[in-house]
This record gives structure tokens, sequence and C-alpha cells, in this order.
């Protein structure tokens, strides 16, 4: 918020579109990286590509849902700890789910070769 109480000129729901927007490509990206290092087989590329529109379609949900607080009439107070608390989800979410390729690409080279 500014010092005078009101809230980022930018609406809460576009600020946050564009987390869920650099969110997903980092989750692309570690996603790729961490398969592609692994030597991963057409079996793990499918799953990223399963992964990556699970998480579009979380994503889209959680858009959908800033679009309806941004125009509830909520205090601006309220808006912000509820931004900040989804915020930190999605960015843990997105690190996170990028990360799980790497016990799952561990297991299935001792499973598979």
């Amino acid at each position: 918020m500014w010092k005078d109480g009101a809230t980022h000129p930018m609406g809460f729901a576009r600020r946050m579109s564009t987390h869920l927007a650099a969110a997903l490509v980092v989750f692309c990206l570690l996603q790729i990286f961490i398969v592609a290092k692994m030597g991963g087989s057409l079996l793990l590329h499918l799953g990223i590509v399963i992964a990556i529109g699970g998480f579009a379609i979380a994503a889209r949900g959680l858009e959908r849902r800033w679009d309806m607080l941004d125009r509830s009439g909520m205090p601006p107070q309220r808006l912000v700890v509820r931004f900040r608390r989804d915020v930190l989800q999605l960015w843990t979410a997105s690190v996170g789910g990028g990360l799980l390729w790497i016990p799952v690409a561990i297991i299935f080279r001792a499973f598979f070769g």
C-alpha cells in the first residue's frame, strides 16, 4: 500500500495475473531443465505436459478468484493480507512443483535405466 493508504494503482487481479504468468514460466523452465539434465524419457516429457496443463488450470482458477475479490469492495487492508498469502503459496508451489521432478527422475532412472 501507498503512504496515503490507497492500494497500488494496478489492481490486485492484474498484479496476480503478472505473478501467475511469471510463476508458470519458472515452473515450466524448472521442469524442462531438470528432466533434460536427468536424461528424461518420452514418458517423463509427457508428464511435464500434464503437469503444466494442471498448473495452468489451477492458475486460471486463482486468477478468477482475484477478479472476484478485486470487485468485491473488500477493504484494501484485508486484500493485501490475502494477496501476500496467495503470492507466497503460488511461488512455493511453482518452485516446489518444478523441483519435485528431481526425485521422480531419480526413481524413474533407477527402475528403467
